[in-house]
């Protein structure tokens, strides 16, 4: 029979007592008290008990877990709240596409009535000779719902070129910064914003072609839907394509600009401006630095694709003009200033709606906002994390 004391046959301690320690100190390689069982006692031969028993380290294993187990539960909690999306991973693209879309496609439909005014001036300087006489002039002729014509193609195109741009330029500029690696940041964003926008204008240049007809052209369609085969029917398919290159003029240089002097200026603001490192400041202070970078970053955009602008806007207004026509009416320095100080407005409030709004996208996901940590885009994943 077994012995009055002797204690539960538990090769291992199955909770954290008190007397654990002692508990542990007490279990021996043959494992005594477990031999002291009747199955035990059948076979009380000294030479069954002088070996160590072949379970003691999975017991001893399964111990150390229970032991380390709220550990364990503590650091998975803290990965989860690091971030929902891993850095360079499917799911990080697909949110970067989402976010570009969200924020061009959005930004651009809210300016709507200020590209309406701009796209006249451009095309009837002499009507309309200035900003408010723009709008007074519209109002007056065409009422105020014509203020958002052509809002459909425009939300329809910008969307699909912000979901091509964001998406892509961050595919590139991880593909780039892996062939050079460090100390070509600028390189790496002008080559990855150029790659990125020439896809994106492909997308956009048709719904572009419809909205500047629709806007220029009074009594010619609504939106989308009766503008679209009108203009089929009047420039052929291939019309809704013919000013894709003077875009690109455009779309190019502006988008090197837009990201390149972005990511420039977030870097400066966060190490001349804020008092404190980047992952210090609240995420409503992030984003204003976002807006900020990115309305500064849109002046200069607008400066510099202004001349293509005027080509785009003057081409898709005609049927049948050429870029030789553009210039001969336009001139040389009507191609760089006509219609440029509401142009500088509107791309710069644009270009901060823009940035904020792909940020925010990117918190709300649980990435971090772009910029801001200089050379980061050679690092590796868990210092990219930190931009």
């Amino acid at each position: 029979m077994c012995p009055s004391n002797t204690k539960a046959p538990y090769p291992f301690p199955l909770t954290s007592t008190p007397d654990h320690k002692q508990s542990q100190r007490n279990l021996n390689p043959d494992l005594s008290s477990f031999l002291q069982t009747p199955m035990a006692m059948s076979s009380p031969s000294p030479s069954s008990r002088r070996n160590d028993d072949p379970f003691k380290p999975l017991f001893l294993a399964v111990d150390q877990f229970l032991k380390r187990r709220p550990e364990l539960e503590s650091v998975e909690a803290k990965q989860i709240e690091k971030g929902k999306i891993e850095m360079h991973s499917p799911l990080f693209y697909v949110a970067c596409t989402v976010g570009g879309m969200l924020s061009c496609g959005l930004s651009h439909m809210a300016i709507t009535p200020l590209d309406l005014v701009k796209c006249n001036m451009q095309i009837d300087p002499v009507k309309y000779n200035n900003i408010m006489s723009g709008f007074v002039i519209l109002l007056r002729e065409q009422g105020f719902n014509s203020f958002f014509k052509g809002w459909v193609p425009t939300l329809v195109g910008y969307s699909a070129q912000g979901a091509c741009k964001f998406g892509l330029y961050e595919f590139f500029k991880k593909l780039y910064s892996d062939t050079v690696k460090h100390g070509h940041q600028s390189v790496i964003y002008l080559a990855a914003s150029a790659s990125a926008e020439m896809f994106a204008d492909v997308m956009l240049c048709p719904m572009e072609a419809i909205k500047i007809r629709v806007q220029t052209q009074p009594g010619f369609a609504m939106g989308l839907c009766d503008g679209l085969p009108k203009f089929i029917k009047s420039d052929g398919a291939l019309g809704l394509y013919k000013g894709l290159v003077p875009l690109w003029g455009r779309q190019i240089p502006y988008t090197m600009m837009k990201f390149a002097s972005f990511e420039a200026i977030v870097e400066a603001i966060y190490k001349h401006v804020v008092p404190k490192p980047k992952d210090q400041c609240s995420k409503p202070v992030q984003l204003a630095i976002s807006f900020a970078g990115g309305y500064l970053a849109g002046v200069l955009c607008g400066v510099v694709s202004h001349p293509a602008d005027n080509l785009v806007s003057f081409l898709n207004s005609r049927n049948g003009a050429t870029i030789q026509d553009a210039v001969r009416n336009l001139g040389f320095w009507g191609l760089f200033t006509r219609g440029l100080p509401l142009r500088i407005i509107m791309i710069g409030t644009l270009t901060g709606l823009q940035w904020v709004i792909y940020d925010a996208f990117k918190v709300s996901v649980g990435l971090p906002t772009t910029g801001g940590v200089p050379a980061a885009i050679g690092y590796p994943i868990e210092h990219e994390e930190q931009y």
